[in-house]
């Protein structure tokens, strides 16, 4: 469905009732502007799955009408989508100093970086679009350099808040700001898009310069070797455990790709300071004292390849985890990774760790990057706009946004829970939401992306839970008689030997079929395939309860 010309149109892609894959998309006559292009990682239903991305359909189908994507901040649920865009989609892409750096290292990875044209921007740049001109505003993160959007066209300006917090003693001194917000909303907000992660949470995120003081502490009362587990894009947190082993004289090695990439690009940029001689190899880890060390490493989600998985369970090969070593997760969990993150936090008490954990508030090791309710609610107070979509939040949360616009004057029938795909249309300055446009999830599995569906996916968790059941028949090519007995597989179903009556009686009927199809059928072999695996699926639940996935093999001799 094309959008109408005369029309500015707001549309999602991805981020709107779920936390991840963000993509946002503006429309003003025959201009474009897409806002984030980012990814998740699948759940343990996603058997086989590495990366769920946007479905970019109508995107592909109005390719000549795209101006720009435009990139908020660093993190992998605004970025990790943009090689397989820019794949389909040949467009400059805006970003900041260091979100370019982090974007740079992705398109290098996929053989994009020559053809890309990367455009840096900050919170003092403008960017005529055609139809829609682009100003910016400094917000806090939990990464550096992020950025609130204000998209102008003749209907009026729509502000996208990007991820945000109000941190007021930030750890690298750029303050939100207000200024500019208030000035922004002074100015008239037709439509305002503002995240929705914390909605739920009442107060203010406390600043993350409190969690420096507390790693500080940490770092003093631990006697072996300190292992501390972050997301390796929070760059704050990062220094703030560098400054804390500068005073502590301890060395840090880094481990996991990931958090080396990151450190690597940050410092480059001048994002990290990082004193001479302070990193080391983790293969020099084992050569120094355990009072000499800190090992910074991923995996705070419990992510089962990432480096705090495999020590919680001794299986990394240059560095160990010793009884009465310290270990912190300076995280907390995302809903959904409470299980995994529970497991290791288990192997590595199981070790005789002294495991520092639990929620921010708890430790003082973590403070989430996102606004709370009141946050949220002085963000909404000073944009003041006409029009409200929450985004970037599961339904509940959205729902609990829409109900802190209501509170401070925002109408309710001008504010829009929408899904992904869903199009707000505004015209001589009235919304409305009656329209629809293709938008879901597409699966990256490998170097296949979008081959993988819900079949294969069905076909996997079959596999998964019930196993299958191979069977190989020769028979004769002129008379379609059977030259030996079938050769029955089992993989995942039942042990061979443990039941070997069981595989007799497949057996058995294996060849009562195919003689029957002799007699009846001919050598039809498609027929005689669908019987047999009918068949069989009828006795092996008969026997077992179970539905093994049933692969009939017919070679003819």
């Amino acid at each position: 469905m094309s959008i109408l010309n005369s029309t500015l149109s707001i549309f999602a892609l991805g981020g709107i009732n779920e936390i991840g894959k963000n993509m946002y998309v503006l429309q003003y006559e025959e201009d474009i502007v897409i806002i984030d292009c980012g990814a998740k990682f699948p759940d343990e239903n996603l058997l086989g799955v590495d990366l769920i991305i946007q479905d970019i359909s109508y995107l592909q189908k109005n390719k000549d009408k795209i101006r720009a994507l435009v990139v908020t901040h660093g993190h992998e649920d605004h970025i990790g989508g943009i090689p397989y865009l820019l794949k389909q989609l040949s467009i400059p892409v805006y970003a900041t100093k260091l979100t370019i750096g982090l974007i740079q290292l992705k398109l290098k990875e996929h053989g994009l970086l020559r053809a890309t044209e990367l455009m840096m921007i900050n919170e003092d740049s403008k960017v005529d679009l055609g139809t829609i001109n682009m100003t910016f505003f400094n917000v806090n993160h939990s990464i550096p350099d992020c950025l609130g959007i204000a998209l102008h066209t003749q209907e009026g300006t729509v502000v996208h808040t990007g991820d945000f917090k109000f941190d007021l003693t930030p750890i690298n001194e750029k303050y939100p700001d207000l200024h500019k917000m208030a000035e922004i909303g002074n100015r008239g907000v037709l439509l305002l898009l503002s995240e929705s992660t914390n909605a739920e949470r009442p107060g203010f995120t406390l600043s993350e310069r409190i969690v420096g003081e507390h790693i500080e502490d940490a770092f003093h009362k631990a006697n072996q070797k300190i292992f501390i587990s972050t997301f390796a894009s929070n760059v704050y947190r990062v220094q703030q455990i560098i400054h804390a082993a500068h005073k502590t004289n301890r060395k840090i090695a880094l481990l996991g790709r990931s958090m080396v990439n990151v450190v690597n690009v940050a410092a480059e940029l001048g994002y990290l300071s990082i004193p001479d001689g302070t990193l080391i190899e983790a293969t020099e880890v084992n050569r120094m004292a355990p009072e000499e060390v800190v090992i910074i490493c991923t995996g705070s989600q419990g992510e089962p390849m990432a480096a705090l998985s495999r020590l919680s369970t001794s299986s990394f090969r240059q560095v160990t985890v010793m009884a009465g070593d310290t270990v912190i997760l300076a995280s907390s969990p995302i809903p959904g990774n409470e299980k995994s993150v529970s497991r290791i936090i288990d192997n590595l008490f199981q070790l005789g760790a002294n495991v520092i954990y639990g929620s921010g508030n708890t430790t003082g090791m973590h403070v989430s990057g996102h606004a709370f309710q009141e946050e949220l609610k002085l963000m909404l107070t000073l944009m003041k706009p006409k029009y409200f979509i929450p985004i970037h939040g599961e339904f509940r949360m959205l729902q609990q946004h829409r109900i802190l616009a209501e509170s401070v004057g925002v109408k309710r029938d001008n504010i829009f829970i929408i899904n992904n795909g869903d199009v707000v249309d505004i015209n001589n300055a009235v919304a409305s939401q009656t329209r629809r446009i293709q938008a879901g999830e597409v699966f990256v599995d490998g170097l296949g992306v979008g081959d993988v569906g819900k079949i294969v996916l069905r076909d996997r968790k079959l596999l998964s839970e019930e196993g299958m059941l191979i069977v190989v028949i020769s028979l004769g090519k002129a008379d379609g008689k059977i030259i030996s007995n079938p050769d029955i597989i089992s993989r995942g179903f039942v042990y061979e030997r443990a039941a070997e009556d069981l595989l007799k009686e497949v057996n058995q009927l294996v060849i009562s079929i195919i003689n029957n199809s002799q007699q009846s059928n001919g050598n039809r072999r498609n027929d005689l395939k669908h019987n047999l695996k009918k068949a069989i699926e009828k006795l092996l639940y008969t026997q077992t309860k179970r539905r093994p996935m049933i692969l009939p093999f017919i070679i003819e001799i």
